[in-house]
């Protein structure tokens, strides 16, 4: 059943607009994602929010969930496009705001024979690279992006935002560097991590499935540690005066690269 908000000391209001803060997210196991866009995604994926906060949209698309978490017995609050801009922090706000259970995949729950391959990113700090990375492992089918390490919250706004919705594509998996390499060497893959101290080219290697592209952090690369423990090391030709490119802008270059051999095997 459907109600209205129309006061900014609502409770709930002030609940809700808390899960922009790591902190609260962790301790809730909730966060947030807004406009129709991500929202139609995660609906078409099956996942509905628990809480659906929208402005009297009149967009098919707003009615459509709006139906959906009705049928479904879910919590739908009518409020003011004012609220709706102290709940995501944007002026501008979009027509809905939803409020998700996190989607975390435990590593010993990870299926790695349902996709070729999978990305892997270690110590990333930017939202954008985590956002457009999972937009690039939806984009050639990956399996899901595994977090290694102390990276950036992949369920802050700012990621989710960057995801386009990719968020609710791709599993979400998070693990030392330890843990994910014992789980790794209990089946099959091939670790591929990418270096200027490499000596194949990105194209030459036969990449074997499942792949695991393994990304570093953006300004320091992988450490040397977890190059050595790479089955194989790649780099990707610089012919300018750029000695690397961006963390996200390598992970798409690599994860086509890879699509491309096995779509043509």
């Amino acid at each position: 059943m459907a109600r209205e908000i129309t006061g900014f000391s609502n409770p709930l209001v002030k609940r809700v607009r808390s899960l922009r803060e790591k902190k609260y997210r962790k301790a809730e196991g909730l966060f947030l994602a807004e406009g129709l866009r991500i929202l139609t995604e995660a609906r078409e994926e099956g996942v509905l929010p628990e809480m659906l906060f929208h402005a009297g949209s009149t967009h098919k698309l707003a009615i459509d969930l709006i139906a959906a978490m009705e049928a479904a017995g879910g919590d739908v609050i009518e409020t003011s496009a004012d609220i709706l801009s102290k709940i995501s922090g944007k002026d501008n706000a979009q027509a809905v705001v939803g409020v998700y259970r996190d989607r975390l995949t435990p590593l010993e729950r990870l299926d790695r024979t349902k996709a070729d391959i999978w990305i892997v990113a270690q110590s990333l700090r930017d939202p954008g690279n985590l956002g457009t990375i999972l937009r690039t492992g939806d984009a050639v089918g990956a399996g899901g992006l595994i977090l290694i390490d102390d990276c950036v919250d992949p369920f802050s706004v700012e990621s989710v935002r960057a995801s386009m919705g990719a968020l609710f594509t791709q599993s979400i998996t998070q693990a030392r560097w330890g843990e994910f390499m014992h789980w790794l060497r209990q089946g099959p893959g091939e670790l591929i991590g990418t270096s200027l101290k490499a000596t194949h080219d990105y194209q030459e290697p036969r990449y074997a499935s499942p792949s695991f592209l393994l990304v570093g952090n953006e300004a320091q690369g992988l450490p040397e540690f977890y190059e050595a423990e790479c089955d194989l090391l790649v780099k990707m030709p610089m012919l300018g005066k750029a000695d690397s490119l961006n963390a996200a802008v390598a992970t798409a270059v690599m994860a086509y690269e890879l699509l491309n051999q096995k779509r043509k095997r």
